[in-house]
């Protein structure tokens, strides 16, 4: 495994510059979409120590209006209304009735929306730790309420959501061994999206799921 981790970091060097986010609004034009392999976007993660101090869950604000604010419906309802494997009913006030969605983490059927949560794949308090304590407020809404990348937010099971709660990879990884090349791989597009950093022991496990899933592509938009 160590071979691995260091075949995965000399790989780094072939990738394409992958510059941090500066802490800027969120609204400037998006840069072209990166494909990279799993190995080679892991190992260019920059590495840092992270740090809590002073997060408060308020200061990323969510959910907000959405994409369409006349619509009625705020970024949790969009999410649903675009993960739905069966659609539901959209009423008055985005209402939402009926459909049927899928929980990857868990591999369970969900219905009716009530039964979700919508999940940051980087958790809130994962992304103060990693850089966004130096962010705007506009900058942090924007990450939490990201439609722009679709693998930015995730509808899952409530109970699977609850169980990982702030945790990163070192700590938490889906149950379901089917989503675990894709949950690395949504996780370190974020990550790289956003230009956060990761701790050692994340990076570490990432590198490991990255050896098991050859063949697996990170794709992401930075966001500047």
């Amino acid at each position: 495994m160590i071979l691995m981790r260091a075949a995965a970091a000399a790989a780094a060097t072939l990738a394409l510059s992958l510059p941090t986010a500066p802490a800027h609004a969120a609204d400037s034009p998006p840069r072209v979409r990166e494909v990279v392999p799993i190995g080679v976007a892991v190992a260019s993660l920059p590495v840092a120590t992270e740090d809590r101090t002073g997060y408060q869950r308020t200061s990323f604000k969510h959910w907000n209006a959405g994409q369409i604010p006349s619509d009625g419906c705020n970024t949790r309802a969009e999410v649903l209304i675009a993960e739905a494997v069966e659609a539901p009913v959209v009423g008055p006030g985005c209402t939402l009735t009926g459909g049927l969605w899928w929980s990857y983490y868990d591999d369970q059927p969900v219905t009716p929306a009530s039964a979700l949560d919508i999940d940051h794949m980087v958790p809130l308090a994962e992304a103060w730790d990693s850089g966004a304590s130096s962010w705007t407020a506009q900058r942090r809404e924007a990450y939490a309420n990201d439609l722009g990348q679709e693998t930015s937010l995730v509808a899952v099971t409530a109970r699977s959501n609850r169980s990982k709660a702030d945790q990163d990879p070192a700590e938490w990884l889906p149950p379901s061994a089917e989503a675990l090349c894709r949950y690395g791989a949504e996780w370190t597009a974020t990550k790289l999206r956003w230009g956060l950093v990761v701790d050692e022991a994340e990076r570490d496990r990432l590198l490991d799921i990255a050896a098991g899933c050859g063949g697996t592509d990170v794709e992401f938009t930075p966001v500047l």
